[in-house]
């Protein structure tokens, strides 16, 4: 055999290996390009069956047998300086921060918190602080409910996973434990306060870029016209905005970067907060 008969032989036969090795029959699995450490049935996505209905926010529900489905159970105590401290006790589930917009994976997500069937936040961990000035007086329902990795609610015999506890808040007087009165605001515990209003649709000041150093504390002042949740990009920080009622958000800038700071429903974008 010609080296030129001998190179073609040794090519054609690395082609046939390489095809063989893609589909399965030929020795080995099909290849994926999921995630290194999980498996193609897991990267899938394809736990239990996706349903046509609704959370009634548009998340879509999987629904998964009763035996070993998630199971969620919410507890509410009073904070001795401000608001409430929330428990997700859960089972048969698992937080995945880090998974969070990847497939539907057995037991695993996140949790949404509501408020009288308005979304307040999003939960990754078994333990949430729930400020008093986000729960207006009087009785509520409050309730968690568990969300897969891609966003679709856990479900069983067609109804959300979920918890609920009833809760009543009161109008103490300023500076007795569950006030709003504790020596200092938002505003004068932070760096710098970024005042923003949102009417007709609109956002006054015009969105800009709001400056700051790595640890500083920023204080977000928004009033809305309407009822809706304020979202802080990247650090997954949200706040519930009730209509016409000035809301505070404080964080403190411990990531560089370049952050959107928007509202959920109207989708507005409000600053963008740049932290070096």
């Amino acid at each position: 055999m010609t080296a030129g008969p001998a190179r073609t032989a040794v090519l054609l036969g690395l082609a046939l290996l390489l095809a063989c090795a893609a589909v399965t029959g030929c020795g080995g699995r099909a290849t994926t390009h999921h995630k290194p450490g999980t498996s193609h049935e897991q990267a899938s996505g394809n736990t239990g069956t996706l349903l046509t209905t609704d959370d009634g926010a548009g998340h879509r529900l999987r629904e998964v047998p009763a035996g070993g489905a998630p199971e969620v159970r919410l507890t509410a105590r009073p904070d001795s300086e401000d608001g409430w401290n929330l428990q997700l006790a859960v089972k048969n589930f698992r937080f995945t921060p880090d998974s969070a917009g990847g497939a539907a994976l057995p037991g695993a997500g996140h949790a949404h918190l509501e408020l009288d069937g308005r979304k307040l936040a999003r939960l990754y961990g078994p333990w949430f602080h729930l400020s008093a000035a986000q729960v207006p007086e009087g009785s509520h329902t409050l309730t968690v409910r568990l969300y897969a990795d891609d966003h679709t609610a856990w479900a069983v015999s067609g109804k959300p996973v979920e918890g609920a506890t009833q809760l009543t808040a009161t109008a103490p007087a300023p500076g007795q434990p569950g006030g709003h009165d504790h020596g200092s605001t938002p505003q004068e515990q932070a760096d710098r306060t970024v005042t923003v209003s949102v009417r007709d649709g609109k956002v006054s000041p015009a969105p800009a870029r709001t400056e700051l150093r790595r640890g500083e504390r920023v204080a977000l002042r928004v009033t809305s016209d309407r009822a809706d949740v304020l979202h802080v990009h990247g650090y997954d920080k949200e706040l519930a905005l009730p209509a016409g009622q000035e809301a505070t958000l404080v964080l403190t800038a411990d990531r560089t970067g370049l952050f959107e700071v928007e509202t959920h429903e109207s989708a507005l974008v409000l600053t963008q907060l740049l932290v070096r």
